[in-house]
């Protein structure tokens, strides 16, 4: 029977032989890996499968342009949280496949955040953070802007965001060069050089470095040379970059890498790029790019990336872990083949569990990890409240904004199942309308919502020609209930007798090749018009 372990070891027989046999990690002996993905208290699937191997993703859902850390015996990732605010979840781990929130390290963003660099110089940690200008973000100079934030620790207290006065470039990749010297490479790919303390530029931004070119009959989205990110092995700096495009056909994304014997190049390409790249649709993942190189807890080397999964890219993109090996040539190798099959653990064995779950009674404030809003300015927090009412339930209380879901900032949580369901209590005041949905952005939704008075649905981002024939009242249970991209609605007064909503959707296409904006769907509360609406006992259940 060939196993995962065994297949890794046919490709080492091949010309890399020992220095691939060498990288593997050692799974556990006589073991077999699952066929199934593990699943977690509330049926969500888990990558870490108990028995010493793991399978992608390790992060399901949208968790899109990891950047990863190693701190000792630590690693500390983050993503691009976009409009989510709070943002830019810190995560922690200690075997690369379970990893356990911080918190947010950005608690008011000052505009649509794209993909960060984590790095940590002289015992203090960094985070440099493209802003891209968002409809409230007016004292932002151009449409990019990087800055930087600051802490003593991974867990904060995180500084006020910083200008580096850079504008028109995104993806920031921190390096420490061999003279001691820091600098910043971002997208073009270009670099600029900054101040010992790391919070200022040295110099003008100068391009340094053209990628390496695939042929031109390739599928892809378009060159879009993105996502530098830098470190150093031996006498060697390497620059891994993404090209292709990170949507678009599913073959667009790809890693490449180069080298230099200095931070400031010039660079080499490798004789064998791309390290990653997707050749067809009939794989698992799409679009696999944007990758961060990392040692792995035995010593063993791992690429951190994000990728599209067959046939569910609502989902967003999804973090994926990849072992690497390092050729007698210096130049890496990736070993993970087709990612839809378990690989052994960077430790060999099972971890501890981390994520958290989605299900909340609204007794504590989970901002910035369980919920976030979505394209809201600074300080919106002020219009959320949990706690018990009088009769010790817990409650979320939502000051309503705008005339809808897309304009009153929803709250918004991220989940990475094929089919779950999502249930809530909704009650309105007079003049608010509150309800249920799966957001995807402020031009693509679909939900429903209630004012006292009568039922909304909402598809396709606005509201629906089925105006269904719910109860009028001020207070409803409502669920959804998304099964592999078929979506059905319900109501009940009482929570026991259930009552489907008419219309059901098909939400393949609620992705980012159909609005042009890279997000997901997930679920979401919003609050719109005047006055409040307070939501009781969310529940979430994946369904396998």
């Amino acid at each position: 029977m060939v196993t995962r372990r065994s297949a890794l070891e046919s490709l080492a027989a091949g010309p890399l032989g020992a220095a691939i046999t060498a990288a593997l990690p050692a799974a556990a002996a006589g073991t077999k890996p699952p066929v199934n993905h593990a699943v977690g208290p509330e049926g969500e699937r888990r990558a870490d499968l108990g028995n010493g191997w793991y399978r992608n993703p390790i992060m399901p859902g949208d968790y899109a342009d990891p950047s990863i850390l190693k701190d000792g015996d630590d690693y500390y990732m983050t993503h691009s949280s976009f409009d989510a605010a709070p943002g830019l979840i810190i995560w922690h781990s200690r075997d690369l496949v379970n990893w356990r929130p911080i918190g947010p390290a950005l608690e008011k963003p000052l505009g649509t955040v794209f993909a960060v660099d984590i790095a940590k110089h002289n015992g203090r940690y960094f985070i440099y953070i493209p802003f891209m200008k968002a409809p409230w973000s007016a004292d932002l100079p151009s449409f990019a802007n990087i800055y930087v934030i600051h802490a003593d620790s991974m867990a904060g207290p995180w500084s006020d965001p910083i200008d580096l006065k850079i504008g028109g470039l995104i993806d920031p990749g921190h390096v420490v060069g061999e003279d001691g010297k820091r600098y910043l490479y971002l997208s073009g790919v270009n670099r600029v050089a900054l101040a010992d303390d790391g919070l200022s530029t040295i110099g003008p931004v100068e391009p340094v470095y053209d990628g390496w070119h695939y042929p031109d009959e390739w599928i892809t989205e378009g060159y879009s040379l993105e996502g530098p990110k830098l470190f150093r092995r031996g006498e060697w700096f390497y620059l891994v970059s993404a090209v292709g495009g990170t949507g678009g056909p599913a073959t667009s994304h790809m890693v490449i890498i180069a080298r230099s014997k200095s931070a400031r190049g010039p660079w080499v390409n490798c004789p064998h790029n791309p390290i990653v790249r997707t050749r067809s649709d009939k794989e698992a993942w799409w679009s696999r790019g944007h990758a961060t190189m990392v040692e792995g807890p035995k010593g063993a080397w791992y690429m951190v990336y994000h990728g599209y999964e067959k046939d569910y890219r609502s989902l967003g993109r999804q973090t994926l872990l990849e072992p690497l090996a390092w050729g007698a040539d210096g130049w890496p190798r990736a070993l993970g083949g087709d990612l839809s099959l378990a690989m052994p653990m960077p430790t060999g064995r099972a971890g501890e569990p981390g994520g958290f779950t989605r299900s909340d009674d609204f007794t504590q404030p989970a901002f910035g990890t369980r919920w976030s809003f979505y394209g809201a300015a600074p300080g919106e927090l002020h219009r959320a409240k949990v706690g018990a009412n009088s009769s010790g339930q817990g409650v979320l209380t939502l000051e309503a904004k705008g005339t809808g879901p897309a304009d009153c900032s929803p709250l918004t949580q991220t989940v990475g199942d094929h089919a779950y369901e999502i249930s809530v209590i909704v009650d309105v005041e007079q003049g608010a309308q509150g309800g249920l949905l799966l957001f995807y952005d402020d031009r693509l939704f679909l939900g429903m919502g209630i004012d006292g008075q009568k039922m909304t649905s909402w598809r396709g981002g606005r509201a629906s020609y089925w105006q269904e024939p719910a109860p009028k009242v001020s207070k409803l249970h409502l669920k959804i209930v998304n099964d592999r991209q078929i979506v059905t609605f319900y109501y009940s007064v009482d929570g026991k007798n259930w009552t489907r909503h008419g219309v059901r959707s098909e939400v393949s296409g609620y992705q980012a090749n159909t609005v042009d904006d890279l997000a997901s769907l997930r679920p979401a509360l919003y609050a719109s018009g005047k006055g409040a609406v307070r939501f009781m006992d969310y529940r979430f259940r994946a369904m396998g």
